[in-house]
C-alpha cells in the first residue's frame, strides 16, 4: 500500500480533493459517486486496500446527498415520499452490508465489487 499518511495540518491532498472531486461530480450528474468512482480509485489511485476504500468512499456519501439533494430539490426533483421511503430500506441494508463488509476477505470482496459494476455496466447499457 502506498503511504496514505493524512496530510499535515492546514492542507488539503489534492489526490483525495480530486477523487472527491470526481466522485461528487458523478454523483451530481449521474446519481452514482462513493462506490463506483471513488472506491475503485482510492484503491488504484491512492493506495487504499478495498475495505477500507468503502469505508472512506462510505464516510464522503453524506456531504455529496446533501449537496445534490439540495441542488435537485430547489429544481423540484425530489419526492419527498419516495426519498423517504428509500431512506428507511436503505438505513436497514446499509448496516447489515456494513457488517458484512467488516467480516469479508478483501480478494472475495474485490471480486464482488468487480463483478457487480460489470453486471451493472451491462444492464445499463443493453436496458
Amino acid at each position: 500500500m502506498t503511504d496514505v499518511s493524512p496530510p499535515r495540518r492546514g492542507r488539503l491532498d489534492r489526490r483525495f480533493a480530486a477523487i472527491g472531486g470526481a466522485g461528487g461530480l458523478l454523483s451530481g450528474l449521474l446519481g452514482v459517486g462513493g462506490g463506483v468512482v471513488m472506491v475503485p480509485l482510492l484503491v488504484l489511485r491512492a493506495g487504499y486496500r478495498q475495505r477500507e476504500a468503502h469505508a472512506m468512499s462510505l464516510g464522503a456519501i453524506i456531504p455529496i446527498s446533501l449537496a445534490s439533494v439540495v441542488t435537485y430539490g430547489v429544481a423540484g426533483e425530489v419526492r419527498v415520499g419516495y426519498a423517504l421511503a428509500l431512506a428507511v430500506g436503505s438505513v436497514f441494508g446499509a448496516r447489515v452490508g456494513a457488517g458484512v463488509l467488516a467480516r469479508i476477505q478483501e480478494r472475495p470482496l474485490k471480486i464482488a465489487f468487480g463483478l457487480f459494476l460489470g453486471a451493472v455496466s451491462i444492464l445499463l447499457v443493453t436496458r
